[in-house]
């Protein structure tokens, strides 16, 4: 059963519920959920079904595991933006007294703080938080595993820190602060830290015989930040949107892009398959498509946000089984094919509406060295980036005083400055020391280490 939406071709409306019919027979999921958005709203929504004695829609809940710790990383990230905290403080800064207080902010998003995966026994996601009445009945008496900051290794433990660091700074309770000051502003009505009915019971699927075991749903209490939320394939929907362009009323663009850069030194299998890891996030190469997101696993669900913001696609899969169904992978799969079967029409081209006389002096070929490199100047912004395939490339954001930062890459955050000569034309541009010219090895530029007065030669 879908959804209609006519923004999609009845090709690939087909081609979506035939993976997720697939993916809940293959994986032998009592019920499955998927909705698939583009342009900022969902444009399909299907689900497969064989108990609850209905076949759920994009607004029943389902639990979404560790998809709620993307959740708390945006709040981390709005105290941040407030000036509350640096990425780089020590936890013991805002939250002493942890027994884990070397530990930076910034290490606890991406899962390099060297903490314990886990809580000690008994295991958390089976049994009722009041077991862990305090955050150190979560850590326990030996809460590190590896050095900090080495490694990635994930962990359930640090986002329960996070949580505590929340609560903390603002002063209530983790869930009070999320919903205010996140699942209100973005209308995400349907995500709570508690089941709201219309909700999928979750199942545990013998692994040789075709019966069900239900599965206990605890409340997580202190390992709350970690796992808790339910939501609903809706709900998800919207919040790929603002994960993808930001939102100024939650965080800006600026700050959600920051999120999706790897933050984590990979594992050399994590390096073969092209998995990372940012503040929060999950990124993913799927053959050659960049996805960020975040999985989720409890018992009885499974859960994928898969977002590819190149395509401008995003997908959620939402079911009710332990184990199964790979769900990162059908997610990816939807946005694939979508992406595939009605690729991303770009915006028209269009020229600049003002021509600024000091940017359009700089576009054009520059050297570094020999290296030929294109400055191109589009809307106010400006691009710097090799004339030949492979080089470092980035766009730069104008600081207002005449230089510019690099966003991206090699270049990230590194300042762009304009060096002029006494008559005011251009001698050559200092981007983080590296100078580039308009000649290769311009003789009339203060080239580090000089240009041979003999000049350019042959070898006879």
């Amino acid at each position: 059963m879908t959804t209609p939406h006519e923004e999609l071709l009845p090709q690939t409306r087909r081609a979506l519920l035939h993976r997720l019919a697939v993916g809940q027979a293959e994986g032998r999921a009592p019920s499955m959920v998927g909705a698939v958005v583009r342009g900022g709203r969902i444009v399909w929504a299907g689900a497969r079904s064989s108990v609850d004695g209905r076949t759920p829609d994009e607004n029943v809940q389902y639990r979404i595991g560790s998809i709620t710790k993307t959740f708390t990383a945006v709040l981390v990230m709005r105290l941040r933006d407030e000036g509350l905290l640096d990425l780089g403080d020590p936890l013991d800064k805002h939250l002493p007294g942890t027994g884990v207080g070397e530990v930076t902010i910034s290490q606890l998003l991406a899962h390099t703080s060297g903490l314990v995966a886990e809580s000690p026994a008994p295991w958390w996601e089976r049994s009722p938080g009041s077991l862990r009445p305090a955050l150190s009945d979560a850590l326990g008496e030996q809460p590190f595993l590896h050095p900090v900051g080495r490694r990635f290794h994930y962990s359930n433990t640090g986002y329960s820190v996070l949580g505590s660091l929340v609560e903390k700074l603002r002063g209530a309770p983790w869930e009070q602060v999320l919903r205010s000051e996140v699942l209100e502003p973005l209308g995400l009505d349907r995500t709570s830290g508690l089941p709201q009915a219309p909700h999928a019971s979750g199942w545990a699927v013998h692994p040789w015989a075709d019966a069900l075991l239900p599965e206990p749903a605890e409340d997580y209490g202190v390992m709350a930040p970690a796992g808790q939320l339910w939501s609903t394939a809706a709900d998800l929907a919207r919040f790929a949107v603002f994960l993808a362009f930001g939102d100024d009323r939650v965080l800006s663009a600026e700050s959600v892009r920051e999120m999706r850069v790897p933050a984590s030194p990979g594992e050399v299998a994590d390096v073969v398959g092209g998995s990372s890891y940012g503040l929060g996030l999950q990124v993913q190469d799927h053959d050659g498509r960049l996805i960020i997101g975040h999985s989720g696993s409890v018992p009885g669900f499974l859960a994928n946000l898969s977002i590819s913001v190149e395509d401008d696609v995003a997908a959620v899969v939402l079911t009710n089984c332990t184990s199964g169904p790979y769900t990162s992978v059908i997610g990816a799969d939807l946005v694939r094919i979508v992406a595939e079967a009605e690729p991303r029409i770009p915006e028209p081209w269009r020229p600049l509406s003002e021509v600024d006389p000091a940017l359009l002096e700089l576009a054009g070929p520059w050297y570094w060295g020999t290296n030929g490199f294109a400055l191109r100047v589009t809307d106010g912004a400006i691009s710097l980036g090799p004339l030949t395939n492979g080089g470092r490339h980035s766009h730069f954001r104008s600081n207002g005083d005449g230089t510019w930062t690099g966003l991206e890459s090699y270049f990230a955050g590194e300042r762009l400055q304009v060096v002029r000569r006494s008559d005011g034309s251009v001698s050559h541009l200092d981007l983080g020391s590296f100078m580039f010219t308009r000649q290769p090895y311009d003789e009339t530029a203060p080239v580090p280490g000089g240009v041979d007065p003999e000049g350019w030669r042959g070898i006879g």
